[in-house]
């Protein structure tokens, strides 16, 4: 019995480490395509994704029948599904990648020495990227077509809520691979979905270069204790809007209608309202109304659930909580600066919005937060690598090394020092 398991587990090894080394292997031969030929790749991709969609669509069928029959939430469900629009979405988002400028190769910095030498620092592929993220099986091609299109080989490992999906999209990605020179080991797709799997991705340190987790907070927590290959972190989203007291009703409606309602599973989606205690006065109420006839549930403080009964009395974890769900806590402030401190106490550090009229106001705000992306008088949904021009992203780094916020192709390279010279020695 015991020896099965283990043998069961090498074999799970086994296939991390062999893919390890061919994605290793492809990455070194993905430094000499050019970006014709990278582009040429990316629109294969695209072309291929709309001659399988019935085949893709099929498979994530199968993986929302077997999620509703576990009993995942809705929000999950939601983050799993793909259809036409959806694909379309996906294809759209390559093309945009392709319309972009390639970095390889781009000159960062330039020296001339007094002895002759001659310096460059240039942009240059990673080299290897694992990612491992949950539901989400658009993530499969907007991490690879990323990757593909800054020289990168990449490694994929998805969660078994949708694994069909990405099977159907990796078969995809490799029919089109196979009808140009890249390489189509550059994109790696681990099957096995088991923990034991993951952790071996997480320290595949001879053939990883870094490692980006994508999902919830349980997940980027286990990679940042377990992994030893570097991580970019892509956090939680436990977004807040402050509502000031200067701000405009109808814009502040509207803001957070858009924030909270136009698509709640997701990680930019409003989880928290700030509101200052005399705009709450006057508008406060009909606001909370307004919500709740949208079938959010309000989790609020003492104030909030005495101003407004259908409130539930919120907890301390409910301040931390990313529901992504029909729910949103809501906390009474008397100033920009408890505001302020609330976000830094319980906010994840990706995107926080003020609504306000007084600029000064808004300025302080937009300069204090600590946050990869902060808003004066927008919805925090835009917080996306599509919605910012880089076409598809990888994730929304919420650290501050290497790179922060969307990630699209720039973050996605390293640079490495070229010098020429003439026969110079140090002296």
């Amino acid at each position: 019995m015991n020896g099965g398991k283990a043998m069961s587990q090498i074999a799970k090894n086994n296939e991390v480490l062999l893919k390890g080394k061919l994605a290793k292997t492809a990455s070194y031969k993905m430094t000499g395509f050019t970006s014709e030929q990278k582009n040429d790749a990316l629109k294969n991709i695209a072309e291929q994704m709309l001659i399988d969609k019935n085949v893709i669509l099929s498979a994530n069928k199968r993986d929302i029948k077997l999620g509703k029959e576990k009993g995942l939430s809705d929000a999950i469900l939601d983050r799993i599904m793909l259809n036409e629009e959806r694909i379309n979405g996906m294809v759209e988002g390559i093309q945009q990648v392709v319309n972009l400028a390639d970095p390889i190769g781009e000159v960062l910095e330039t020296i001339r020495k007094e002895n002759g030498l001659f310096i460059q620092r240039k942009r240059v592929p990673v080299g290897v990227i694992g990612m491992i993220y949950e539901a989400r099986p658009n993530v499969t091609i907007d991490a690879a077509t990323l990757a593909l299109k800054t020289g990168n080989a990449i490694i994929l490992r998805g969660s078994s809520s949708a694994k069909f999906s990405n099977l159907a999209l990796v078969d995809s990605i490799h029919q089109a691979l196979d009808k140009t020179v890249i390489p189509k080991d550059a994109v790696q797709f681990i099957e096995d979905t088991s923990r034991e799997t993951a952790k071996a991705l997480f320290q595949l340190n001879d053939y990883l270069d870094v490692l980006i987790p994508r999902g919830g907070k349980d997940l980027i927590k286990t990679v940042i204790k377990e992994a030893t290959v570097p991580v970019i972190e892509t956090g939680a989203g436990n977004c807040h809007i402050f509502i000031e007291r200067t701000a405009n009703f109808e814009m502040a409606k509207e803001i957070v209608l858009n924030a909270k309602l136009q698509r709640p599973s997701v990680c930019n989606a409003a989880e928290s309202l700030l509101i200052d205690q005399h705009w709450f006065d006057k508008y406060g109420v009909e606001l909370l109304q307004v919500l709740n006839a949208h079938q959010v549930e309000i989790y609020g403080d003492e104030k909030v659930c005495q101003a407004f009964p259908s409130a539930r009395l919120a907890t301390e974890e409910d301040w931390y909580q990313e529901y992504l769900a029909l729910k949103i806590s809501a906390k009474l402030v008397n100033s920009l600066e408890e505001a302020v401190a609330h976000i830094h106490k319980y906010g994840t550090k990706h995107s926080e919005a003020i609504i306000t009229e007084d600029e000064n106001q808004a300025f302080i705000f937009l300069q204090n937060v600590d946050a990869a992306a902060v808003y004066h008088n927008a919805s925090t949904r835009f917080t996306d690598g599509f919605e910012f021009g880089y076409g598809a992203e990888i994730g929304i780094s919420t650290q501050k090394l290497h790179t922060r916020g969307p990630m699209g192709l720039k973050a996605l390279t390293s640079s490495k020092f070229i010098i020429k010279g003439q026969g110079q020695v140090r002296e």
